[in-house]
């Protein structure tokens, strides 16, 4: 007589040697179509989970449920081919440790659509199916909204500022819905964490090295939007307010001097003289802080007023710190398009509340960098600035840069969704930051009245600056209740 234990047993172990097989056999193949993945597909283990039914990933091994596995394999090779590279995009990307304070369903929609979308690009035919008409709408809306590269942070902010209604984001979810994030955020040891971080940051730049070295032979195989995605995610993050500080200046400030003060002496006149230090710490000290710099707004066509007004806001709000800047300062805010157009003079934080209360925006022509760097030269030949250390370009980067260095450092600033550097000098610093660190994440309101523009919205500011996508009002908040007009057929449904 048969165990119907061991019995059972025997079976599944048969499903799991099986299940290995599928996965290795989909790791070959991913890796003969896209050899720049070898370092990353070899990253993961595989684990049975009994009782899931669906498969997940928590940057070590894969779990699966091996009915669900096989019956998916049975289905379609390339689903499983799909299965497998979605789940090591998610490593790849970061999504895993990337959520921060967002929302949990619409950061897990979010990474979905991200990876989805780059996976429908790759016109590889061991993942190529047909995107379906509602894949091709979204991606078609999200890139109308602006987003040139698919990055989960920016489709976060979009579908946030779109105010979708509940059944929307249902029926978004079960499109782009491939795996569970369940074990995401699960509890670990710091150690662990940070070691899964490094090893996926490292697997990410050698494959953004493979990319840019030899994924560039078939321009046709989808590789150019993986690549912008790796390179994307890899650009260097920076502490805005942390990179100010490279413009400060060496000077005495009246404050006491800690570091050169001996308690020992001081502690010792007390005790034998009574109320009689034998020394007293010093009054004043040599910091470092900023004193004097430009700030250079790009006021052309092409650049946002909410964004130009929340840059300046931003830039400035460290007045208030008394660790960056000394108690006085004199900065110049020049607004600039093809030629100077004002230039505003504050010394501190009270008078940047009262520039920032009337604060209007001038220009609106084409893009000249040269007029500012002149005009900021002739201030320092009257006198007016003695002892610039930096002058700071917010700006798109379409224009017409100067091509001497200037005798001070120079940093252009850009907005990560839509710039171009190709033509920065090489003496020229950049700064690449996101929407999100300007604007900071929208609120997120589910259902039509509920909906919060953030920054991907284009609604005018108080600059009066008008809708950067050039969309009129009446669409835009058709957009935000989800009644979209129709800019390609539809299979009979709508969002």
């Amino acid at each position: 007589m048969i165990d119907p234990v061991r019995h059972r047993q025997l079976e599944e172990l048969d499903q799991v040697e099986l299940c290995v097989k599928i996965l290795n056999s989909s790791r070959n193949e991913l890796y003969l179509n896209m050899r720049h993945l070898d370092v990353s597909l070899s990253s993961l283990g595989f684990q049975a989970a009994w009782g899931r039914r669906g498969a997940a990933c928590d940057g070590f091994l894969i779990y699966y449920g091996p009915d669900f596995l096989i019956e998916t394999y049975q289905k379609s090779r390339a689903l499983v081919n799909r299965l497998y590279l979605h789940m090591l995009f998610h490593c790849l990307f970061g999504h895993m440790d990337g959520r921060g304070k967002r929302d949990k369903g619409l950061w897990d929609l979010a990474c979905d659509i991200a990876m989805e979308s780059v996976i429908d690009g790759l016109y590889q035919k061991c993942v190529r199916i047909p995107p379906s008409m509602l894949r091709r709408e979204t991606y078609l809306r999200l890139k109308n909204r602006g987003i040139s590269v698919f990055t989960a942070e920016g489709i976060y902010r979009e579908l946030a500022a779109m105010g979708l209604k509940e059944k929307q984001l249902a029926r978004l979810s079960q499109e782009f819905k491939v795996d569970d994030h369940d074990l995401w955020e699960k509890e670990m040891p710091r150690s662990r964490m940070v070691r899964r971080q490094n090893q996926w940051k490292e697997n990410r730049e050698r494959m953004q090295t493979a990319l840019e070295t030899n994924g560039q032979k078939d321009p046709g195989d989808g590789g150019q939007g993986l690549l912008e995605q790796v390179q994307a995610e890899n650009r260097e993050r920076y502490d805005y307010r942390a990179f100010l500080r490279k413009f400060s200046v060496l000077r005495e400030e009246l404050q006491v001097d800690q570091d050169s003060f001996d308690p020992i002496f001081y502690t010792l006149g007390l005790s034998m003289y009574g109320n009689l230090p034998l020394v007293e710490p010093l009054e004043t000290k040599e910091v470092r802080r900023i004193e004097e710099f430009a700030i250079v707004l790009d006021t052309s066509m092409s650049c946002s007023g909410r964004l130009i007004r929340r840059f300046l806001e931003e830039t400035c709000s460290v007045l208030s710190a008394s660790e960056s800047y000394f108690r006085k300062v004199n900065i110049h805010i020049i607004q600039c398009d093809e030629k100077v157009r004002s230039d505003v003079t504050v010394h501190n934080e009270e008078e940047f509340q009262a520039y920032m209360k009337n604060f209007t925006i001038s220009g609106f022509g084409g893009t000249d960098f040269r007029p500012a760097f002149q005009y900021v030269e002739e201030l320092r030949a009257r006198g007016e600035l003695r002892q610039l250390r930096g002058l700071i370009y917010f700006t798109d980067g379409r224009g017409v840069y100067p091509v001497k260095k200037p005798p001070y450092d120079t940093v252009f600033v850009f907005l990560e969704e839509n710039f171009t550097d190709i033509s920065v000098p090489g003496w020229a610093m950049k700064v690449i930051l996101s929407a999100a660190e300007l604007m900071g994440e929208p609120e997120i309101g589910f259902g039509p009245g509920e909906a919060s523009v953030g920054p991907g919205g284009d609604s005018a500011g108080p600059d009066g600056d008008s809708a950067g996508s050039g969309r009129d009002a009446v669409q835009h908040m058709e957009e935000i209740n989800g009644d979209w007009q129709e800019e390609i057929p539809r299979d009979g449904m709508q969002w």
